[in-house]
Order: C-alpha cells, then structure tokens, then sequence
C-alpha cells in the first residue's frame, strides 16, 4: 500500500504539471491559432488530386524535414466541412500533439517539408496520403481527401512520467508479490 500511495502522489505531480503546461501552451496560441477556425468549409473531394500546400503564416524557426518530429496543433476536417479532430477545445487549446517521422499520415509527413516552427499551413491531403481505401472511422470513409489547419509550435519541455515501482507492476501483472 506504501509503494502504491507513493506512486500515486508522484503520478499525480506529474499530472499537475503536464496541465499547467498545456494551459500556459494553450494561454500562448489560443488567440493566434483560433482564428483558422474559419477555414474550415466544405470542399469540392473530386478536385483533391494532389497534395495541397497553403502557407498562412511563414514561421521564423528551425525548417522541417521528411526526418523531423514535431509539435503542432491542428484542426483536421472532410469534404462535407465536417471536424473530425482537432485542438481546440472550446475557448482553450488541447495539449499539442508531437509527431514523429512514420507515426503520421503521409500527407503530415510530405505536408510538413519546408515549413519553419512558428508557422500555420493549410493541407490538403489526397485519399492516398491520407487514411485511403480503410478510411477512418464515421467522418473519414474510403478515399476521402481531407483538410488541415497545422500551426508547428516549438517543442516543449518534456515531463518525465514516474516509472510504475518493479514491485507495484508484479503486483499489477500476478496479484502478489
């Protein structure tokens, strides 16, 4: 009961501050990254061929690669100009999302090359650098082009989780010790 009450404070710390980073992040790019809420619209699925590149903003840091990892908040939707995923959350943002290089679709991946950290980007994504003939759940079917709204952020401190205690996880895994 000791070791859990103790990985359970620390889990907890740990919690505390991933919130108060994520509403100090949200607290910075709320107010510049809000606005591109707008550019969510229906759009013509059969003109998608291509992937589409639209710098709104041109950021001043480092130049991604098809190799870099990233922090970014987007908002991604289909053609009927339906959400399907995104950061914002009401009036606050969500935590950002890091992408690594193979861990995205391949529009993100292609979609990125060039773009600088500070900068917002408008994509559009062909169904075969998207989710393609599996689609992605109720609002991306098959061979669905979609949009997205990107703002790279520079990445931010990570926060270490605590570590499960050896003897807590053997508990965990056969109920003794």
């Amino acid at each position: 009961n000791e070791i859990s009450a103790q990985y359970q404070a620390d889990y907890e710390a740990y919690q505390e501050k991933v919130d108060a980073q994520a509403a100090e992040l949200s607290a910075t790019y709320y107010p510049i990254f809000s606005p591109y809420q707008s550019r969510v619209a229906a759009f013509d699925k059969g003109s998608v061929t291509e992937l589409g590149i639209e710098d709104l903003v041109i950021g001043d840091g480092e130049t991604l690669t098809a190799e870099s990892s990233f922090t970014a908040y987007y908002i991604g939707w289909n053609p009927d100009g339906t959400v399907f995923d995104g950061s914002i959350d009401g009036e606050s943002l969500k935590a950002p999302f890091t992408a690594s290089p193979g861990a995205v679709i391949e529009g993100w991946t292609q979609g990125v090359v060039g773009m600088n950290v500070g900068g917002i980007r408008e994509l559009t994504i062909p169904s075969d650098l998207a989710y393609g003939e599996t689609g992605s759940g109720d609002d991306i079917p098959a061979n669905t082009p979609i949009k997205f709204v990107m703002m790279v952020i520079p990445t931010p401190e990570t926060i270490e989780q605590p570590e499960i205690p050896t003897e807590l996880l053997q508990y965990y895994q056969t109920g003794s010790y």
